[in-house]
C-alpha cells in the first residue's frame, strides 16, 4: 500500500469519485445566471416596448385632437403619427367635444418574447381641450 499511513484505500477511491465535481456546480451556477440575467433583459425590453407604445400614443393622441380642432382628419394623422413612432393604431375614437381617444399596439423584439412578456404591447391615450378634462 502506497500514500500516506492511516488512509484508507476506500477513502481514497470517494475522494477520485468526487473529482471534478466542483466544475459541474460552477456550469450550473453559470447556466442559472445566464438564465436570468436573459430573462432580465427581455423584461427591461418589454418594459421599453411598452413605453415607446405609450409614447406614441400620447403624441397620436394629441396631434389627431389638433388636426380635430383645424378641420383636418385626426384618425388619419393620428395613424401617420403613431406609425412615425413605431407603432400601430389600433383605434380611433372623435368622442366629442374636440376629444380623440387612441388605442396602439408595438411589436416587441425577440428577447422580450422569450421572457414570457407577450409579443406586442399595447396603449392607449386620450387627448382634447382643457374644458373636456373629467368627461
Amino acid at each position: 500500500m502506497t500514500g500516506r499511513p492511516g488512509r484508507k484505500p476506500a477513502a481514497r477511491a470517494a475522494r477520485a469519485a468526487e473529482r471534478g465535481s466542483g466544475t459541474v456546480l460552477v456550469l450550473g451556477l453559470v447556466a442559472v445566471v445566464a438564465l436570468l440575467g436573459t430573462v432580465l433583459a427581455g423584461l427591461g425590453q418589454a418594459q421599453a416596448v411598452h413605453a415607446g407604445a405609450q409614447g406614441a400614443a400620447d403624441l397620436a393622441a394629441l396631434a389627431g385632437a389638433d388636426a380635430l380642432r383645424h378641420g383636418e382628419d385626426p384618425c388619419a394623422v393620428a395613424s401617420d403619427v403613431a406609425a412615425r413612432n413605431g407603432a400601430d393604431l389600433d383605434t380611433c375614437t372623435d368622442e366629442g367635444g374636440g376629444v380623440l381617444r387612441v388605442a396602439v399596439h408595438r411589436d416587441a423584439p425577440g428577447v422580450a418574447r422569450l421572457a414570457g412578456s407577450g409579443a406586442r404591447a399595447t396603449a392607449a391615450a386620450r387627448a382634447g381641450p382643457a374644458s373636456a378634462r373629467g368627461s
